[in-house]
């Protein structure tokens, strides 16, 4: 198996915990590696956004002497977006319903980014 085909079963097997919608992985710089992102939305506009939004918040946890950012959630009326790094190059970015619970998804995320650690 490929590390493509490995990544995209990552991401379709989050995609099957109840409330995620879409899931990518991308580069820190916001190019995008793999995904399930529907065609209703436009993907490269998605992960460009979910990791300038980890950036940011990277940069603020840094410059508050707060340390390393782990992951950044954000919540809107419609959805919540969920950006966490999967190793040195890359993050994993999960877009939910806006009532999804976040405790079961985390912690897929967490075993999701572990797995892309390894394959990349």
């Amino acid at each position: 198996m490929t590390s493509r085909e490995i990544l995209e079963e990552i991401l379709i097997s989050l995609k099957h915990i109840k409330g995620v919608e879409e899931s990518a992985v991308v580069t820190r710089d916001g190019l995008l590696v793999s995904s399930t992102v529907s065609r209703t939305i436009n993907a490269d506009t998605f992960v460009a956004m979910a990791a300038t939004m980890f950036g940011a918040g990277e940069i603020a946890s840094i410059e508050l002497g707060k340390g390393a950012t782990s992951r950044i959630i954000v919540e809107s009326r419609t959805t919540k977006l969920i950006a966490t790094g999967a190793g040195h190059k890359v993050l994993l970015v999960v877009m939910t319903r806006p009532d999804a619970g976040l405790g079961m998804i985390l912690l897929e995320m967490k075993k999701a980014s572990d797995k892309i650690k390894e394959v990349l």
